[in-house]
C-alpha cells in the first residue's frame, strides 16, 4: 500500500519539480538502517540489543531444559531406571549443579512423603483389601481406655 502511494504520489511530484532535486537513491540502494528510518549508530545499537535479548533468551531456556533433565535424572535415580546421556548433557552444558524449581522441588518433597507414608505400617494395613482403618482405630482406642479403667480398678496397681 505504501509503495502504491509513494509511486503515484512521488511520480507526481517528480514531474513537476522537473527532477531538480538531484538523483534519489531508489529503495534497493538503501542501507538497512535507512530502510529502517534509523541513522547507523541507531540501527548497530539495535542490534546489539537483538543479540543479547537473544542470547538471554537462550540462557533461560537452557536452563529450563537443565532443570527438566534434573527432575528427570531425580525419578530414573528413584526408580533404578537407566541414565539418560542427552540429560546428563543438558545439565552439564548449564553448568553441573542445577537446583530445581520451587514447584518441582515441591512435587518431590510430596511424592517422598506419599513413598514414607505407604512404606509405614499403617500405609501398609491401608492396602490390605477390606481392612476399615477407621473402626481398627476406634477398637484399638476402646481397648486401651478399658485397659486404664481396669488398671484403676485393680487393687494391686
Amino acid at each position: 500500500m505504501a509503495f502504491m502511494v509513494k509511486s503515484m504520489v512521488g511520480g507526481q511530484l517528480k514531474n513537476l519539480t522537473g527532477g531538480l532535486g538531484g538523483e534519489e537513491k531508489s529503495e534497493g540502494e538503501k542501507s538497512p538502517a535507512e530502510a529502517q528510518g534509523m541513522t547507523r549508530e541507531e540501527y548497530e545499537e539495535y542490534q546489539r540489543q537483538l543479540v543479547e535479548e537473544k542470547m538471554e533468551r537462550d540462557a533461560q531456556f537452557a536452563q529450563r531444559k537443565a532443570e527438566r533433565a534434573t527432575f528427570r535424572s531425580h525419578f530414573r535415580d528413584k526408580y533404578r531406571l537407566p541414565k539418560n546421556e542427552t540429560d546428563d548433557n543438558q545439565i552439564q552444558l548449564v553448568g553441573g549443579d542445577v537446583e530445581l524449581p520451587k514447584e518441582l522441588a515441591k512435587m518431590i518433597v510430596q511424592d517422598n512423603e506419599e513413598e514414607e507414608e505407604k512404606n509405614s505400617v499403617i500405609g501398609q494395613l491401608s492396602n490390605i483389601q477390606n481392612l476399615d482403618l477407621d473402626s481398627l482405630k476406634d477398637k484399638a482406642s476402646a481397648t486401651l481406655e478399658d485397659l486404664k479403667q481396669s488398671a484403676e480398678k485393680c487393687v494391686v496397681m
